[in-house]
C-alpha cells in the first residue's frame, strides 16, 4: 500500500472519529439544556421552529445570567419578605386587583435584591428560566393574568390563579433547602383543585390556614393545618366573597 494511501486513510479516519466525538458532545450538551430548562426547552423549541435556534438562545441565556451578580438572599431577608408576603395576602379578600398587583411587586423586589433586572417582563422570563426552570410558568401566567386585571378583565378567580402562581415562584426565588442554583428542577406535583368558595368562608368570614412545619408545593385545603415553613409561609388564599 503506497503512502499517498494510508495518508488518505489516516485523513478519513480522522474525520470520522472528530465527527462522532462532536456528535458525542452535541448530543451531552442537548441532553443538558433539556434537563435544566424542562419545559422552557420543548416550548422554545416549539416557538422558534428549530432545535438548533432554541438551543442556542438557551444557550446564550445561561451565559448571560451567568455574567450577572445573582446572590441568594440572607436569612433575615428572607424573614422579612416572607412577613410582607403574608401581610399581602391577608388582604385578597378585600381588594384582590390589588393584592396580586402588590403581589407581583413584591416578586420583583425580591428579583431586584437577589441582582436580576426587572426592566423587561420578556428579559425576566427568559433571565428565571436559567435557574428557575420549575415555576417560570408559574411566572407567565401569574403576568398574563396581571395584564387582563391592569384593563379590569381578570375575574376573582384568575386573580385567585395569579396569586398562587405568584405564591410558587416566590417562594422559589426566596430559596429551596437541598436545591443548589441551577440544578435540575424536580417534577411540580400535581395541584389541587381551587377550594370553591362555600368551603373557604365561615359565617360569611375567609378561613386562612393557621401555618404549621413545613410546606409543599401543593395548594393545601383551607380547612386543613398547613405545617409551618420557618423562612416562607404559604397559607392558602381564600376567593372573594363576591364581585
Amino acid at each position: 500500500m503506497s503512502a499517498g494511501i494510508v495518508t488518505v486513510i489516516i485523513v478519513i479516519a480522522a474525520i470520522v472519529v472528530a465527527a462522532v466525538a462532536a456528535g458525542v458532545l452535541y448530543d451531552g450538551r442537548r441532553r443538558w439544556l433539556r434537563r435544566r430548562f424542562g419545559p422552557e426547552y420543548d416550548r422554545l423549541v416549539d416557538e422558534r421552529k428549530s432545535r438548533l435556534k432554541a438551543e442556542a438562545e438557551l444557550a446564550g441565556r445561561e451565559k448571560r445570567v451567568k455574567g450577572l451578580d445573582i446572590r441568594p438572599l440572607d436569612p433575615a431577608a428572607q424573614r422579612r419578605y416572607a412577613d410582607e408576603w403574608a401581610s399581602v395576602q391577608e388582604l385578597f379578600v378585600d381588594a384582590p386587583q390589588q393584592t396580586v398587583a402588590d403581589a407581583q411587586r413584591l416578586v420583583m423586589a425580591v428579583m431586584s435584591e437577589r441582582g436580576y433586572p426587572t426592566e423587561d417582563s420578556a428579559q425576566v422570563l427568559a433571565d428565571l428560566a436559567v435557574d428557575h426552570a420549575s415555576t417560570v410558568d408559574d411566572y407567565r401566567a401569574a403576568y398574563g393574568i396581571s395584564q387582563r386585571a391592569a384593563g379590569d378583565i381578570a375575574s376573582t378567580e384568575d386573580l385567585r390563579l395569579a396569586m398562587i402562581h405568584y405564591r410558587a415562584l416566590f417562594r422559589d426565588l426566596l430559596g429551596q433547602p437541598g436545591r443548589p442554583e441551577g440544578a435540575a428542577p424536580s417534577p411540580e406535583p400535581e395541584r389541587e383543585p381551587v377550594v370553591p368558595e362555600r368551603e373557604a368562608m365561615v359565617h360569611g368570614k375567609a378561613v386562612i390556614p393557621e401555618q404549621g412545619a413545613g410546606v409543599t408545593d401543593e395548594v393545601p385545603d383551607v380547612h386543613d393545618q398547613v405545617p409551618e415553613e420557618a423562612d416562607v409561609p404559604a397559607a392558602d388564599l381564600p376567593p372573594q366573597r363576591g364581585r
